[in-house]
Formats: structure tokens, C-alpha cells, sequence
């Protein structure tokens, strides 16, 4: 089937550096982020799915078969299409937790003006570095940075990393509970997180949809850690200088670019959670 192969073709360009560096035992600090922090193989992503809704004539490659059902068994019309009503006794709270989140974000109001920060909390009056590289300035100068501004993170799971000096300068106190109201699509982690929801959602998704969601996710990550307190230059990277005007500019236009990317792929995994619910009434 042309669009497998397709998947299969751009998978592998995705993750084919990767895979060498695995084998070679070789650390990335940027991008292994999106195999190790998300819960996603590289198997995860070249496994494609025609995605709800969709009669496929055969059988799905490389598809667990138990997320579909026979739809027809007559000789010239045999196909699958996603088991719908078996998935969502399996997962339904997980796809009604997914989609309100989703939804919430989308709505709630986008900031951008947090400058990313989120990273420089984290390493905030400590001497325990989350990633194995330098800083770009002294350790003095970067808990200058973080003090001269007002933190504004709005996401829980980079506010839970931030060092204890630093989850006071906050300028909210995020829980769990209280991401749906907080999290928004200026967030460059709430824009990364569409890779990990696409996966969660799993046979549901379109296999182009979920490259879209990483091939996001690992540019996002780029500006993450460019403009975080690491100095990523020795890997191949720039980086942002946040802490100056011109810096603050870079990072604003570019987190607007990552927001605008983010907003069809989220648009698309809200529409297939609500087909989804509205299905399994």
C-alpha cells in the first residue's frame, strides 16, 4: 500500500540517526529527548495507521490486529477498519482526558512571553545539571537571568523539574489537576506533547498526522535547548540569547512559527477524539 511505504520512507529518515547512535552507544542531548522523555519507540513510529473511520481493503501493515475488526469477509471487499467500540472499553477515559486537554489549550489564551525560561528555573541555584552539557554563562550569570524576569511557565510537567528556589518565582502555582485551565498553544511543551498524545492515541491517528506531531516535536525541541542555559553549539545547534532584546525577538517569532505548525495537528487530533466520544455514546 503507497501510503505504508510512504510512512515507512519518511519514518526512517526521521529516525535512521537515531538508530546509529543507539547501536554506537552514543548520547544526543537534544534529540533523545523524544525517546526517552516520551514514551515512544522508534518501532511506535514507523508503524502506520490509516487512522478512524477508514476501511482498509487486507490487513494493516504492521498494525496490531487487535485494534481492528473483519468489516467485510466477501472475496473482492475483505478489510479492516479500527475496532472502535473495543478501543474505547479499553481507553476510553484516556481519549476523553486527551481530547479536553486538547480542546482546553487550544481555547485557552496563548502567552508568548516566557521567553523559555521553563529551562533556566531548572537549573536555578543548583549544581545539579539536568543534561550532560555547559552552561552558556556562569553559574552566577544564569540565576541572574532567571532573577531579573518574571517566570511565566504555564506547564505542569516543566514547572514539576524546576529547582526548589525556583517554584516560588513562578508566577502561578501549576498541579496536575489544573493543566487543562493553564495549559496553552503558545507553549513550545504543550506544542512537543502533541507527539506523545498522537501516540497515546495510537491506531486512531493517521500515520502522517503522527509524523506531522514529531517531526514538530523534534524542531521544537531544537529551540528548546537553544535557548535553554545549555550551550548546545559544540552538537551542530545556534543558540538564543534570551536574556538580551534581540534574543527575546528570536524566540518570540520563532515560538509563533511552532504555534502556527501545532495548530492544524491539533485541530485534527481534537476532531478525531470528539468523533471518537460521540461514537461510543
Amino acid at each position: 500500500m503507497e501510503l505504508a511505504r510512504t510512512h515507512q520512507v519518511r519514518a526512517d529518515s526521521f529516525t535512521k540517526d537515531h538508530l546509529k547512535r543507539r547501536q554506537a552507544h552514543i548520547k544526543h542531548p537534544v534529540f533523545d529527548f523524544l525517546f526517552e522523555y516520551y514514551p515512544v519507540r522508534v518501532a511506535h513510529l514507523k508503524t502506520w495507521h490509516p487512522g478512524l473511520g477508514v476501511h482498509l481493503e487486507g490487513t494493516p501493515p504492521h498494525a496490531s490486529m487487535r485494534d481492528y475488526m473483519l468489516v467485510d469477509a466477501s472475496p473482492h471487499r475483505a478489510g479492516v477498519q479500527v475496532d472502535l467500540a473495543t478501543y474505547m472499553q479499553r481507553r476510553g477515559t484516556s481519549v476523553r482526558y486527551i481530547h479536553d486537554l486538547l480542546a482546553a489549550t487550544r481555547d485557552n489564551h496563548a502567552q508568548f512571553d516566557c521567553f523559555g525560561l521553563h529551562e533556566w528555573a531548572m537549573v536555578y541555584k543548583s549544581q545539579d545539571l539536568r543534561h550532560d552539557l555547559p552552561l552558556r554563562l556562569s553559574p552566577a550569570d544564569t540565576d541572574a537571568v532567571v532573577e531579573s524576569h518574571n517566570i511565566k511557565c504555564t506547564h505542569f510537567d516543566a514547572y514539576r523539574f524546576f529547582t526548589q528556589p525556583a517554584i516560588p518565582l513562578n508566577l502561578t502555582v501549576l498541579t496536575r489537576e489544573d493543566q487543562p485551565r493553564n495549559d496553552q498553544c503558545g507553549c513550545l511543551h504543550a506544542t512537543m506533547d502533541l507527539y506523545k498524545w498522537a501516540a497515546k492515541l495510537g491506531p486512531l491517528i493517521p500515520g502522517d498526522v503522527f509524523l506531522d506531531a514529531f517531526e514538530l516535536a523534534r524542531d521544537t525541541r531544537v529551540l528548546d535547548m537553544e535557548a535553554s542555559p545549555y550551550d548546545v553549539r559544540d552538537h551542530g545547534f545556534g543558540y538564543v540569547p534570551i536574556e538580551t532584546p534581540e534574543g527575546k525577538a528570536e524566540y518570540v517569532a520563532r515560538q509563533r512559527g511552532l504555534s502556527e505548525r501545532a495548530k492544524p495537528i491539533r485541530d485534527r487530533l481534537v476532531s478525531i477524539t470528539s468523533q471518537a466520544l460521540q461514537a461510543s455514546i
